[in-house]
């Protein structure tokens, strides 16, 4: 049999894992900056691009398709290639899944921070960069299925199955998920509202962690971890068993993400059952790896390679085992809203998907560039500063999380709320806030500590160049299964059918669940008296979704006698029928909002919007004060967007539509009759009118300004539907 040589591609790995390292020290930075402002919320003080709601979104785009992005390419294209015995397709296609990655990445650094977002978990970029990442996504998955067709080793290994199975599931959800209709280049509205919007974005939400951060990396631990510790996987079988009950699985989980809310109780109760039965598939890709490491365990004492792996696999555990607990109605009903999900979240992110691109760029480089890592001792300081972070990061939030809980929900004997003020519950848990802070630091100190490591080792190394090797052409054998094959043994032969296998696998889940809640109307109740926003209301929508209030404020009153009493009247389903996208949230920083409308007066908004802390005294809410400058709201596309909206389905007339910037500017005026009520508001406003004549500036009367459409759209909240007053 003639033995063919050809050469790996390892200048794109190269590329890959100096992007990841970028983007690992970029995006932990913002993620630390973040932490402080919690303790410091006005440290960015009217820099609209640094504010707290815009690069919240920044952060986790950064660290998730960035750097943990970043680190998933460089990791399969170094595995598959070895796995397959040749060389990449395409080295076109390799780097035009490099550059238009890291293209991608620099508009998502720009639009964020200046508001251009969907407002959607995980995928805020707007609808021309989702583009570009869906044809991004389909040049990288040409190229690893083209390498495959055209490989020189016949079976394909079980990190090939987990790539196969991301590619696929990753393209249909952010296809259906970023399903838009666009105003403008910058602008564009869900397809889908409310309660489907809810479903179909935690479908996504929920398994872009699964597909995105979770199967890639079981692809990489698979492959990595055996290589490393020189010893085969321990369980061919269990890993068989963890891919196919993984992928089926996981996508069902999503709906956990809404419990209690005004989704269907059926997609609530489907989500809990599959949420739960995670546990054993998770639970055997961590035991197939740990246990992989029979027989290497001294190793682990001396490499901080495998130090960082064990950890991670771990991490992975913990996570996953947190998961489905975490969907538990009643363990929901505390977690929820909480700062426990963050803090679950990051021991996902910092320690599995941390580590693990860790230990693979300090194995991977050195050995790409034959020579030794500069320093295992700082190696090994990464990893012990690095693991300190994650305990100091991720314990005080546990402990909020549980603190919020409980102050949320005690009543005193006369049946009211004991603490009735939301911000006693801020307050409570800002020393938890400062710990998590330091938590951060460290981390961020052992992602500086790997920096200046690889600095010293590839500055010292020859330069990383395309590695010699051969292998057997493939010979054909019977397209059919041979005599005594098992059926796994034959798909393993056949990428086509076990692609279509898995496609079909993950389908199933999203199927059941999200067309029944989309096609069939009782899912949703109407509610005759909930009408769409007016023009001023969905312009203040618009800003309210630029500026991220999403991140910090829920709009959600789920049915807890605590809540109703805090809050009012509990959520339905039929009130979030023209809400594109809906806004429920995740995350209480701040009260919920649903029943915020005609609670305060104008003024009120007003000044809390201006200075948070002269309304609210102890909030960490930041101020917004860049809304109230001589800068008139846009409101030139106005008509636009209701047209588009009225395209999808809300009862907009043609005559509401033309009269559109007469309706805006009538409201607007009335908003600004009622802050002339407060006679502190005149003497400033008369005074700021004086000042732009004498300086010869255009004066923009207040209702002409983003902060009056804002204050419309926070006074029409939750007012659609009669509900008990609360004395």
């Amino acid at each position: 049999m003639e033995v063919q040589q050809f050469y790996y591609d390892n200048k794109i790995v190269k590329k890959f894992l100096y992007a990841a390292i970028l983007f690992g020290v970029v995006g932990t930075l913002v993620g630390l900056l973040l932490a402080v402002m919690f303790i410091f919320p006005n440290i960015t003080d009217n820099i609209p691009w640094l504010s707290f709601g815009r690069i919240r979104p920044l952060h986790t785009n950064a660290v998730i398709f960035a750097f943990v992005g970043n680190t998933i390419f460089a990791g399969v294209y170094y595995s598959l290639q070895r796995l397959l015995k040749t060389r990449m397709y395409s080295d076109v296609l390799s780097n035009i899944n490099f550059w238009g990655w890291q293209l991608i990445i620099v508009a998502a650094a720009i639009t964020l921070p200046l508001g251009f977002t969907s407002s959607k978990e995980y995928a805020e970029l707007e609808w021309p960069i989702d583009i570009a990442i869906a044809f991004i996504w389909v040049v990288f998955g040409i190229n690893m299925i083209m390498t495959i067709l055209n490989r020189r080793e016949r079976h394909l290994y079980v990190a090939i199955w987990f790539y196969l199975a991301t590619f696929v599931t990753v393209a249909v959800l952010h296809i259906f998920n970023n399903l838009e209709m666009p105003v403008n280049l910058f602008k564009s509205y869900s397809v889908y509202a409310g309660v489907q919007d809810a479903l179909v974005q935690w479908w996504y939400g929920h398994n872009a962690v699964a597909f995105f951060l979770t199967t890639p990396f079981l692809g990489l631990m698979y492959y990595f971890l055996p290589k490393i510790a020189n010893r085969p996987v321990y369980s061919y079988r269990l890993s068989i068993i963890h891919f196919w009950s993984l992928i089926f699985l996981y996508i069902w989980a999503g709906p956990h993400h809404l419990l209690y809310t005004a989704l269907p109780e059926w997609a609530q109760n489907l989500g809990v059952v599959f949420s739960v039965m995670l546990i054993a598939p998770s639970w055997g890709g961590m035991i197939n790896g740990l246990l992989t490491l029979r027989g290497a365990w001294d190793k682990v004492r001396t490499e901080p390679v495998l130090k960082f792996f064990v950890v991670a696999v771990t991490g992975y555990g913990m996570a996953t085992f947190e998961g489905p607990t975490l969907s538990l109605k009643n363990v929901n009903a505390i977690a929820h809203y909480t700062d426990w999900i963050v803090a679950h979240v990051h021991v996902g992110a910092l320690a599995w998907n941390g580590f693990m691109a860790f230990a693979i760029i300090y194995w991977l480089l050195p050995r790409m560039a034959n020579t030794q890592l500069y320093s295992k001792k700082l190696a090994n300081f990464h990893f012990w500063i690095g693991t300190l972070g994650i305990i100091l990061y991720a314990i005080p939030l546990y402990v909020a999380g549980f603190q919020q809980h409980m102050m949320w929900k005690q009543f005193n004997p006369d049946g009211t709320l004991k603490y009735g003020n939301f911000l006693e519950t801020v307050t409570a848990i800002m020393p938890m806030y400062a710990m998590r802070a330091i938590g951060g630091t460290l981390y961020v100190i052992g992602i500086l500590v790997l920096v200046y490591n690889i600095y010293k080792t590839m500055s010292a190394a020859d330069a990383i160049e395309d590695e010699l090797a051969e292998a057997p052409e493939l010979t054909r054998i019977a397209p059919n299964r041979i005599k005594g094959e098992r059926f796994h043994a034959w798909l393993e032969r056949k990428p086509i059918q076990l692609t279509v296998l898995a496609t079909v696998a993950i389908l199933i889940g999203g199927i059941i669940q999200i067309v029944p809640t989309i096609v069939v109307d009782s899912n949703i109740q109407t509610i005759s008296s909930v009408k769409p926003y007016t023009p001023l209301e969905l312009e203040g929508r618009d800003l309210y979704i630029r500026e991220g209030c999403v991140n910090c404020h829920s709009q959600m009153v789920r049915p807890f006698r605590s809540e109703v009493e805090r809050y009012g009247e509990y959520s339905k389903s039929g009130e979030y029928v023209y809400d594109y996208p809906f806004l429920w949230g995740s995350k209480r920083t701040g009260p919920d909002l649903h029943r915020l409308g005609a609670k305060y007066s104008d003024n009120w908004h007003f000044n809390h919007m201006y200075d948070p802390q002269s309304t609210s005294p102890g909030s960490i809410m930041p101020a917004y004060k860049w809304m109230f400058k001589n800068q008139a709201m846009d409101v030139s596309e106005i008509e636009t967007k209701m047209r588009v909206m009225q395209k999808l389905g809300v009862p907009y007339t043609d005559q509401e539509i033309a009269n559109a910037k007469t309706n805006m500017k009538k409201q607007a005026e009335k908003i600004e009759k009622n802050l002339m009520n407060d006679p502190d508001f005149v003497k400033s406003y008369n005074e700021s009118k004086k000042a732009a004549a004498a300086s010869g500036d255009q004066f923009v009367p207040m209702s002409e300004r983003e902060i009056t459409a804002l204050i419309a759209y926070l006074q029409r909240l939750g007012t659609d539907i009669k509900v008990n007053e609360k004395k």
